[in-house]
């Protein structure tokens, strides 16, 4: 499960069993935790984020949304 950031006590993240699904990434903290897909960066999921900490956690996941894909295609490429 390789974590691609740390931000703001976020863990940006990704399962390495995820590879069946399209790209998105977790996201975790103080107990929560968000799946984001990254093809148009809706949310698939949200246990206990506020509001105003998942447009945060939106934000950041847009301004590193390339990143994030290339880790995921790389991480993947063999399963394709």
């Amino acid at each position: 499960m390789p974590t691609l950031l740390r931000w703001k006590g976020f863990r940006f993240f990704f399962y390495s069993a995820d590879g069946n699904e399209p790209a998105h990434i977790h996201v975790t903290g103080d107990g929560k935790e968000a799946k984001i897909w990254l093809h148009d960066l809706s949310v698939a999921i949200n246990l206990g984020f506020a509001p105003r900490d998942l447009s945060e956690i939106v934000r950041k996941t847009r301004e590193n949304r390339g990143a994030f894909l290339e880790a995921w295609n790389d991480h993947f490429a063999d399963r394709a």
